[in-house]
């Protein structure tokens, strides 16, 4: 397993209380934001909530060292997870189980087990003589497509002088990723008349409908695999979309009233995802056309979701040097799934993703973390510190 870091024990304490705050995205990270707030304003650390317009829900930046200072780095990670609904644990999600080398639990990999670092670490960030600050970003709803970033890294780009780097702690294996696609999702929703099954003059069926939809989504997604560029730093290689929910009827011999489904597009940084509206919007618009004639009351419309920007690589980048400089990785990575580093980026702050755990754990059932990858992320963490304080 490695040499355990001294305060691997404290990470696993502040797993375990991460882990059993039920954070899925659906629900309030309120109690999580204030146990973590209580925590690190009694060692002195300073806090700023930038709360949604719910106020069930908050963004956390907390700061140490000298907030005025320049040449701060920023540590980010989100605290809601994914939901649990359905899968075959075999453990309880909700407790941290530790078995053979591993930390069982619902966002252990992705991602409190990065949270769970800084927290073992706040004690040592609020003593040690920084002459350079450390922010932690903590955010909402980044499971549901960054929703929660965005204001906070706004505020944090306005406010706080001379950034250096971000590190976002996403699942990496520790090893350092330079780039990350954009994720953008979307809705098409249609809408017929109810009638018997075997009246369907009588009526419009919206599940029927909405399948030559569902078929152009699919074929603009098999073109596009086809058009990957073979040089692509990516993998899978270029822009990828997959439908990944659809809802729709009431019973096998009624017609549909509503049918609704959503996809996601995933796209290298260099790509403006708007064009899947552009290619879209006039078929929807023939479906609209085609049931209002004879559903006035039914139609179809595109709707699109919410929007991630990608993370393009900075070979000469602070970030990137700083990262490599800190885990000795100089491979040059990027991974396909979506996070908060591109809205930095795109805010002007240079940004990597390094963290614990794999990619391959998040979102499945038995989610755990390596302890060793604790012992990596510490480790990093100090170097993070000792670099503040030079």
């Amino acid at each position: 397993m490695g040499s355990a870091h001294p305060l691997r024990a404290d990470a696993i304490v502040a797993l375990a209380k991460l882990v059993a705050f039920d954070t899925t995205s659906r629900n309030s990270n309120l109690p999580l934001i204030d146990w973590v707030e209580a925590e690190v304003q009694a060692l002195g650390a300073r806090t700023r909530r930038v709360v949604d317009a719910t106020g069930t829900k908050a963004n956390l930046i907390v700061s140490f060292g000298p907030v005025e200072a320049p040449g701060g780095i920023i540590l980010s990670g989100h605290t809601d997870v994914v939901p649990v609904d359905g899968q075959p644990w075999s453990t309880d999600p909700w407790v941290l189980t530790e078995a053979d080398g591993r930390l069982y639990g619902r966002g252990t990999c992705d991602m409190k087990g990065f949270s769970a670092c800084l927290m073992a670490l706040a004690p040592v960030m609020a003593s040690a003589p920084l002459t350079r600050p450390i922010h932690w970003a903590l955010s909402y709803d980044e499971e549901v497509g960054c929703v929660g970033a965005p204001p906070m890294v706004e505020q944090m780009a306005a406010t706080l002088p001379g950034i250096d780097a971000v590190f976002v702690g996403e699942p990496s294996n520790m090893k350092v990723m330079s780039g990350q696609k954009g994720i953008s999702s979307f809705a098409i929703e249609v809408t017929g008349r109810e009638a018997h099954s075997s009246q369907i003059d009588q009526g419009v069926s919206a599940i029927m409908e909405a399948l030559p939809l569902m078929q152009a989504v699919a074929a603009i997604a098999a073109r596009l695999r086809a058009q990957a560029p073979g040089d692509s730093l990516f993998e899978p290689a270029g822009t990828t979309i997959t439908i990944g929910k659809v809802d729709g009827g009431t019973a096998v011999n009624i017609l549909a009233r509503q049918c609704r489904f959503v996809f996601d597009l995933r796209s290298e940084p260099d790509v403006d995802p708007g064009f899947i509206m552009a290619e879209l919007q006039p078929l929807v618009d023939a479906v609209d056309a085609s049931i209002k004639a004879r559903a006035p009351e039914g139609g179809a419309s595109l709707f699109w979701l919410t929007h991630s920007p990608g993370m393009a690589p900075e070979p000469d980048g602070l970030a990137e040097q700083l990262a490599r400089q800190f885990t000795g990785d100089n491979q040059l990575r990027t991974v396909a799934y979506g996070t908060e580093g591109g809205i930095f980026q795109k805010a002007g702050l240079s940004t990597v993703i390094c963290g614990p755990g794999s990619i391959a754990q998040a979102h499945q059932p038995d989610e755990f973390l390596e302890i060793a990858e604790l012992d990596a992320c510490l480790g990093f963490l100090d170097k993070v510190i000792a670099r503040q304080t030079g």
